[in-house]
């Protein structure tokens, strides 16, 4: 008991570990750990605080801030898997508080979209995580076991994954939202909605109450969310034959709409029109995700 409280006590090494392998040019913080058989690239930037456990590699032009924890087996920064790259130079950026587990990988941009990939603040990324080029991922955000996301995919502040679920290209996904594990999702997901495996294709179940609740929305806010989920897709709402975005569009012309209500039916018309997965419909959006409030 005593060894175990001293251990504990102990501080976190820092410094690079005799087998790491740190390039000249790499750009490493104060009270960095680099631990045994990690590799670090040239062009890499490492914020204060940063800790590589053994056998991590980052590489290409990769920034990541200060007091991001890298777990054994990550491959952060390596060429993007897409037939188009030519190895021009693209970036990823990574900010503060992050945690990638065992086996994340994470890929830069590409020329063709846009060049980078950005992953905001405190950010927990299991096991197996993959995030595919030219992604953006907001704050917050927990993503579990094994989630893919492809190319071009937006993730916007604090959603929540469930295990082995896979998003499609070109998808973004609101904020305060929850994926469902083994989840397919091809179509935006709204903010503030739990989305779930379904028979043909996966579906809005209900609204993300549990997770709204911890990130502080008061109860008046949750009611009004949920009051336009079931206006728009209750059952009386499918049978009604009417077009979600139709109702939505009824919502926002009500007096003193409520903000996160506005957000929602926003989405929700923008993804009738423009939402759906591919590069051609991606450019037709009247908005640019990244551009989105979070």
């Amino acid at each position: 008991m005593e060894q175990q409280e001293q251990l504990l006590d102990e501080p976190a090494p820092v410094g690079i570990h005799p087998t790491a392998l740190v390039a000249p040019g790499a750009q490493l913080g104060e009270n960095v750990y680099v631990g045994p058989y990690s590799l670090v690239g040239p062009n890499v930037v490492l914020g204060d605080g940063c800790r590589l456990h053994h056998r991590v590699t980052i590489d290409g032009y990769t920034t990541v801030g200060s007091d991001c924890e890298f777990f054994p087996n990550a491959v952060i920064g390596m060429s993007p898997q897409d037939l188009k790259y030519r190895g021009e130079k693209t970036f990823l950026e990574i900010g503060n508080n992050n945690v990638f587990r065992e086996q994340v990988t994470a890929h830069p941009g590409t020329g063709s979209g846009g060049s980078y990939t950005r992953i905001g603040n405190n950010n927990h990324l299991l096991v197996g995580v993959h995030i595919a080029h030219d992604c953006t991922v907001g704050n917050g955000c927990i993503i579990a076991n094994n989630v893919a996301l492809a190319g071009h995919v937006v993730v916007e502040d604090h959603v929540t994954f469930g295990g082995q679920s896979a998003v499609h290209h070109f998808v973004t996904i609101g904020r305060h939202a929850m994926i469902g594990g083994l989840t397919r999702v091809t179509a935006d997901v709204p903010p503030f909605m739990i989305f779930v495996a379904a028979r043909t294709h996966g579906r809005v179940r209900f609204i993300n109450h549990v997770g709204l609740k911890r990130h502080g929305f008061s109860e008046e806010g949750i009611a009004n969310i949920k009051n336009a989920f079931v206006d728009m897709y209750s059952k009386r709402a499918r049978l009604s034959g009417r077009p979600i975005r139709s109702i939505a569009s009824d919502i926002l012309a009500e007096a003193n709409v409520d903000d996160n209500v506005k957000e929602l039916c926003e989405f929700i018309i923008r993804t009738a029109a423009h939402g759906r997965q591919g590069r051609y419909l991606e450019s037709l959006r009247t908005d640019k995700p990244t551009e989105r409030r979070h």
